[in-house]
């Protein structure tokens, strides 16, 4: 039985985040211990503001919790989309100097050295290459935001590892079986907590633009299948032009994460809770 938390967004975002978690991990301070290394993977896929990218205000009161359990070293990583140079998105937001201030580390993953990962049951992938540092942390926490893309369907919690991707690789990703190809890059990845910010969403387009409507929610769980099918429910519950349907699970990201042994096996599988 897999869980997703959701709960309303108020002004006191460190709150809600507690709030929602808190069911998931019970203890943040068992769940991270001070020996630990957290990696944290936002969306800075381009400078765009939320919810193209991961809003400041959320990503800090992340850290603001996570920093509760007084682990060793926050990291928070990123690489943005394969055709414009990282440290320049990310300098535009001002996420170095942030994560300075925050006494974060700041991680380019390009600046990285890659490793060569098997793809279990892959077809398409039979081993791709992510970031040393990924295999070297203790927890992973992934930030996706909660939109539709207009090439992958949708992008949260399986499309977000694409930033762990080696950028050479992410051209040919987008050329043919775009959506197998994200879940088989996602299981590689073992995140230890999923926590997405929909306050705002695109349920049209994206990544980078799109209608904008405003669910005011957040959610978080240890499935990233269950949490990418209950983001997707709330796409749906808008009337927009994208191509995500009316039934998640038929969704090619979604069988194929569910084949790979990602997360949910069925609708039955997993159990929502409002907090």
């Amino acid at each position: 039985m897999f869980t997703v938390t959701k709960t309303s967004a108020s002004k006191n975002l460190k709150s809600d985040i507690e709030r929602l978690i808190q069911p998931i991990i019970k203890d943040i301070s068992k769940f991270i211990k001070p020996s630990d290394r957290v990696l944290l993977k936002p969306n800075f896929n381009t400078a765009d503001p939320f919810p193209a990218s991961t809003s400041l205000d959320f990503l800090q009161a992340v850290i603001e919790v996570i920093k509760q359990a007084k682990p060793k070293e926050i990291i928070v990583g990123e690489s943005c989309t394969y055709f414009l140079n990282t440290e320049k998105v990310c300098q535009a937001k001002r996420v170095p100097q942030i994560m300075d201030k925050l006494n974060v580390t700041w991680h380019n993953f390009e600046k990285d050295k890659w490793v060569k990962i098997k793809v279990p049951g892959g077809k398409y992938f039979k081993s791709v290459q992510i970031p040393k540092i990924v295999n070297e942390v203790d927890k992973i926490i992934l930030l996706p935001c909660l939109k539709t893309h207009r090439m992958a369907r949708f992008t949260m919690s399986l499309k977000i590892t694409i930033g762990m991707l080696k950028p050479i690789l992410r051209g040919p990703l987008h050329l043919s079986n775009l959506e197998p190809r994200i879940s088989e890059v996602a299981s590689v990845i073992k995140p230890d907590l999923t926590i997405m910010d929909g306050r705002k969403c695109f349920v049209t387009q994206g990544p980078e633009k799109g209608q904008v409507e405003q669910p005011n929610i957040l959610m978080a769980s240890d499935d990233r299948v269950a949490i990418d099918v209950e983001g997707l429910k709330i796409l749906q519950s808008y009337k927009a032009e994208n191509m995500i349907g009316d039934d998640p699970w038929f969704l090619d990201q979604i069988k194929t994460a569910i084949n790979l042994n990602i997360g949910s096996k069925s609708k039955q599988d997993y159990q929502v809770m409002d907090v």
